[in-house]
């Protein structure tokens, strides 16, 4: 069978290319697929695939990797050992946005005349790139040009590249460059009339249980405003969420390039910064603002502090060219497709899968940088920005031998969480330690018992995770630091959960009872075969390695 008849992708729209993903067409009913599939993000920030002009998305977003504001959990009925507090992640200030104005006509895609249209996401460099001829309203033709990165060498950086050149007549060209706190306040250009994620709960409407693959909402206000400021060009604004306590700053600098007469004026409020230029554009004469975009978050450190750590980082990229940040963009990954790259001969359309599924994979992890890997990465806020198993089952292989320093990183983040999965585990009357089905801050977040903490597997995926990255790493010094801790912790989880039934001796067997697979389909049954297989391999890994520890570093093995 030709595998290109079977191509699920409309190849008008998508045009094929082993190395991007390319959009020749523009179709509202495929905008939202389309906004995850040109998302960018480098595993801390994330930025969807909106347009920068803002308007009609159908979901806009900038995500930060564990940034989060946290809830009431409320159950129809209360039962010992339930889950609490649900963790959410936030949609954080949006640095993305500029609208276009041309004759006061504004730039809407959805809405445009558009003679030319192409969108290409290049898995080489990195970049998003968007080019549109419009004609407006009056016949003018105008030509747009963006490129946008999220930096894999510098994890609280983002560049957007913005042109424009009128193409056959002189016009009044207004650009209006913009930070807005989409979270909380309410953006005249939405579809629904509403900001921010809306209202909402674990539970929907009517008592039904919300679709858990979706974020839930927040009543209230999210984003407390904290700090303000702008100087030539800069602004900085800085919030603390709610209940959580975190703190975020993000910053964002202009720089305009064009030969045509122009001016500008500044605005800033507590939702709100905006930068407006009004050009007197000439035809042919063309209009680059480039835009450069800083983030920090922290859940200790004051937004005093962190818009000190944005300006910083505003100011280190303005002493070099722009071009330099895009060039080690390339460069890094260069080495990742070396290390990373499957080649499928004669079948393109594999080809442009893989490599998309792998570029993913640099997005969502690259810069974790000790922080976990969301089921969604920094793409959007599907399942809550939540970590799950699929870290360590499906992810963490690819990064072990391919990036073990990432790997590293994220079983770290897995340590770090080691003192509340040994509450959970006392809580539900355990032994050892158990991890969280889903979370963000290392307590469980799942209001489901059945589909939530009963599935009992996901300390043995981090303790096959560790495993496998010390076998294939040789990494042992990481074990001998405290994450021989996982495996003994974990072990000790399983040894009280389970029970010997049997006559004694060779006839007895170990039994798991009250556990859901990761299945998930039939819940809460007596030896599931995922978990107990798994289990089983927990118990005999955390043997192993506690023998071969002794026998190294007895110093280090005396407690156990």
């Amino acid at each position: 069978m030709n595998p290109i008849a079977s191509d699920p992708l409309d190849r008008s729209q998508f045009p094929l290319d082993e190395w991007a993903l390319t959009e020749a067409e523009f179709h509202t009913s495929t905008q939202g697929r389309t906004e995850t599939l040109f998302a960018i993000g480098n595993g801390y920030l994330g930025l969807r695939g909106n347009f920068e002009e803002g308007h009609k998305a159908h979901a806009e977003g900038t995500f930060i990797n564990g940034f989060h504001d946290t809830w009431t959990i409320r159950h129809a009925e209360e039962a010992y050992g339930f889950a609490r507090v649900g963790q959410t992640i936030v949609n954080a200030p949006d640095a993305r946005v500029i609208r276009l104005y041309v004759d006061d006509e504004p730039f809407v895609v959805a809405d445009a005349d558009t003679i030319e249209y192409s969108r290409r996401l290049d898995f080489r460099t990195g970049v998003l790139e968007r080019v549109v001829e419009w004609r407006t309203p009056s016949g003018k033709r105008v030509l747009i040009r963006s490129r946008r990165l999220v930096s894999f060498t510098d994890r609280h950086l983002a560049v957007i590249d913005y042109e424009v050149t009128m193409l056959d007549a002189d016009a009044s060209v207004l650009i209006s460059s913009q930070i807005l706190n989409r979270q909380d306040r309410v953006d005249e250009y939405s579809a629904a009339g509403v900001g921010g994620n809306g209202g909402g709960s674990a539970v929907a409407a009517g008592g039904a249980i919300a679709d858990p693959r979706k974020a839930s909402g927040f009543g209230d206000r999210v984003l407390l405003p904290r700090f303000k400021w702008v100087h030539e060009g800069r602004y900085v604004l800085g919030y603390r969420t709610a209940n959580s306590g975190m703190t975020i700053a993000v910053g964002a600098e202009h720089h305009l390039e064009t030969e045509n007469d122009w001016d500008e004026t500044e605005q800033i409020d507590d939702d709100i910064a905006k930068h407006v230029y009004r050009i007197h554009a000439k035809a042919g004469q063309r209009i680059r603002l480039v835009k450069t975009l800083a983030y920090h978050t922290s859940s200790t450190v004051p937004t005093t502090e962190l818009a000190d750590r944005a300006n910083r980082t505003l100011d280190r990229i303005r002493e070099s060219p722009i071009e330099e940040v895009f060039e080690r963009q390339r460069e890094w990954l260069d080495d990742f497709w070396e290390r990373s790259d499957i080649v499928v001969a004669g079948q393109p359309d594999v080809q442009q899968a893989i490599r998309w599924n792998l570029f993913q994979l640099a997005q969502s992890t690259a810069r974790t940088d000790g922080g976990g890997i969301a089921a969604k990465g920094v793409s959007g806020s599907g399942y809550g920005g939540h970590y799950f198993w699929d870290t360590e089952i499906y992810v963490l292989p690819f990064l072990t031998y391919t990036s073990p320093q990432v790997a590293r990183n994220a079983l770290r983040f897995r340590q770090g969480m080691l003192p509340a999965a040994r509450e959970r585990a006392i809580e539900l009357n355990q032994r050892g330690a158990l991890f969280p089905w889903r979370t963000i801050n290392g307590l469980e977040s799942s209001a489901y018992y059945a589909a939530g903490t009963a599935q009992y597997h996901i300390d043995a995926d981090i303790s096959h995770a560790l495993s496998q990255y010390v076998s294939a790493t040789g990494d042992e010094d990481f074990l001998s630091r405290g994450a021989i801790d996982i495996l003994v912790e974990t072990a000790r989880m399983w040894a009280d959960l389970g029970f010997w039934r049997g006559h004694g001796g060779a006839s007895e067997t170990f039994h798991i009872h009250g556990v859901t697979g990761p299945d998930e389909y039939t819940t809460v049954v007596n030896d599931n075969l995922f978990t107990n297989v798994m289990g089983r391999a927990n118990l005999r890994a955390a043997v192993r390695q506690t023998r071969r520890m002794r026998e190294r570093t007895p110093k280090h093995t005396s407690g156990w």
